[in-house]
């Protein structure tokens, strides 16, 4: 027992039965018995016979290095570490070669064992960090892509994507449709998905229309929506539907109080932020802003504001904007940029926003690809002085739904409108068109809609927003290149939701929202005055893994669900 020599000896044993227990494991497993295998192996392998072989390989000869070992310390005459080190070498190599065979069987072996669903072949993808075009075969089991790759797995269903852009589905991260009543129709929602858009932000310009747990509940009575949804807290729906305070009423912090519970509410339910429509509340004060920004702590918030002035007063009231990001810790977007500053005021507004920007990413903006906004005619937008301050005229409003729909406003026409008919929504045409080019194009803001409608009349850029951009201002205007554009209603509203590791991509394990459209033919059909012509170029729209639009016909209305802010 005294013998220095005892210790390499009683190793040497140790490395025997290890050898001939590594062996037979080895050679249980190489064959295919599978017991011996954790459960998430077990369930993320698809060929398991395959995977069991260079399981059994790798035993085997972890068994045969610790054969080697044995023998160099049995033979040894003097005590030294060699067969140790060699054993813990041998045992790190093996070790690497097992998580390599379980990563490549992981993904081929799903290959090969599984039926996809839904296989996209001869498409070009968007690869954002190349910036070029990616050809390649896409395939989709249930909710996610689970295969990008040159070759060909077998599939329930294949779609020949020759000639197409295969993109990330688009994301309209300012729209609004929240208050859709059980048998109600999804109509903002169904233009949302036949335009390519797969998720959508709503409860914008702080009309958020009813508490977010009433909208949850719906999509659940409905059985899902047309398109994934994402909503934000609206300060101006408690402020005056709600509580019933005037457009221009001052109030006070108990008030702000009351609001800020409402709002904490609909944060527990899942809301991505808070939304304020500035413009259509002039009573709102900086400092009630700011409290009511301040209701949590969490700097992933998003917030959002329309404008408090726009034409002349752009610069100043993007300012204010500038104020309060700089007040608080959380993303700050401003709201449809077109139709504030498109009035004169674009070139500044935008180097104002660059400039911040540059200091704090968490400041950007949104924008949409039509010269004209809409709001209701009996808005604050439309008070007293509007013509002037726009320098336009009565002619210059088109009014949307009965008894003057398509109708252009005469001061008789106007003013009854707004007294008799206040909710009816009209089409401003007061902005400029190079300003629009100049906001689309800006590297850091991204494409949204600003889309609403009543009783399904309204602003066609409910319908037509995101095939508009890339067939105007892409293919005929060049204002932009297409993966820029693409990005612009992708990646980077994505990023701004902080669920770019699950939408805005294409990659496998994200989630199989797709939008499939011919770049050489896409443009938007919509028009002021008939927003039901449709766009052309989008072949397909998934969503979630189910086709919900080919060829501009919707095939379900239920593929879509309510993201939670805590789910992202």
């Amino acid at each position: 027992m005294d013998n220095p020599l005892y210790s390499m000896f009683l190793f040497g044993v140790i490395m025997i039965a290890l050898t001939v227990q590594l062996i037979i494991a080895g050679l249980i497993i190489r064959r295919g018995k599978s017991a011996w295998l954790t459960d998430m192996q077990k369930r993320k392998v698809a060929d398991l016979p395959h995977y069991c072989r260079l399981f059994g390989n790798k035993l085997i000869l972890l068994g045969l290095i610790a054969a080697v070992c044995s023998y160099m310390a049995m033979t040894s005459t003097e005590v030294n570490l060699r067969p140790i080190i060699v054993f813990g070498i041998g045992l790190v190599l093996v070790a690497i070669l097992m998580i390599i065979d379980y990563r490549r069987c992981s993904r081929e072996g799903n290959r090969r064992a599984i039926m996809l669903d839904i296989l996209i072949v001869s498409g070009k993808y968007p690869d954002y960090e190349s910036g070029t075009l990616v050809e390649a075969n896409i395939g989709i089991t249930g909710e996610k892509i689970t295969y990008v790759g040159k070759e060909r797995p077998e599939a329930k269903e294949v779609i020949d994507a020759k000639d197409r852009v295969v993109s990330p589905g688009f994301i309209d991260i300012h729209m609004h449709e929240e208050n859709i009543k059980e048998g109600d129709k999804w109509v903002i929602s169904n233009m949302m998905a036949k335009q390519g858009v797969t998720t959508a932000g709503g409860g914008h310009c702080g009309k958020i229309k009813q508490p977010l747990k009433d909208f949850k509940a719906m999509i659940k009575r409905l059985g899902g929506s047309p398109v994934n949804y994402i909503l934000c807290t609206g300060y101006n729906y408690y402020r005056y539907d709600v509580l019933g305070f005037g457009h221009y009423d001052k109030t006070e912090k108990d008030v702000w109080d009351k609001i800020r519970e409402y709002m904490k509410e609909d944060l527990a339910e899942g809301a991505f932020g808070i939304t304020f429509g500035i413009e259509y509340d002039p009573g709102l004060t900086i400092e009630e802003i700011k409290y009511a920004t301040n209701v949590s702590d969490d700097p992933h918030l998003l917030i959002a504001a329309h404008y408090r002035e726009d034409g002349a007063l752009a610069p100043q009231a993007v300012q204010e904007m500038i104020d309060i990001q700089e007040s608080m810790d959380k993303k700050f977007q401003v709201s449809h940029l077109s139709s504030c500053a498109a009035l004169g005021k674009m070139k500044e507004c935008l180097d104002m926003i660059n400039e911040e920007n540059a200091k704090n990413p968490k400041f950007n903006f949104d924008t949409y690809p039509y010269n004209a906004f809409s709001a209701s005619i009996g808005s604050t937008v439309f008070d007293e002085g509007c013509f002037e301050w726009w320098g336009k005229d009565y002619g210059d409003i088109m009014l949307t739904m009965d008894p003057y729909k398509n109708v252009r406003c005469t001061k008789e026409i106007f003013e009854d409108a707004r007294k008799n008919y206040p909710g009816m929504y009209a089409v401003a045409f007061v902005m400029n068109e190079d300003e629009i080019a100049d906001a689309v194009a800006n590297p850091i803001g991204m494409v949204a809609s600003d889309g609403i409608l009543n009783n399904g009349n309204g602003h066609p850029r409910a319908a037509g927003t995101f095939p508009r951009v890339l067939g105007k201002y892409v293919r005929e205007e060049g204002r932009l290149d297409l993966i820029t554009a693409l990005k612009k209603m992708t990646l980077e509203p994505a990023k701004r939701l902080e669920i770019d590791h699950r939408k805005g991509i294409i990659k496998e394990g994200a989630d199989a929202d797709i939008t499939i459209f011919d770049p050489d033919t896409i443009i938007d059909g919509p028009e002021f005055g008939n927003i039901d012509v449709p766009n052309r170029g989008i072949d397909y729209v998934i969503v979630n893994g189910k086709i919900a639009v080919k060829d501009n016909q919707i095939l379900t209305q239920q593929a879509g669900k309510f993201i939670s802010y805590f789910e992202k």
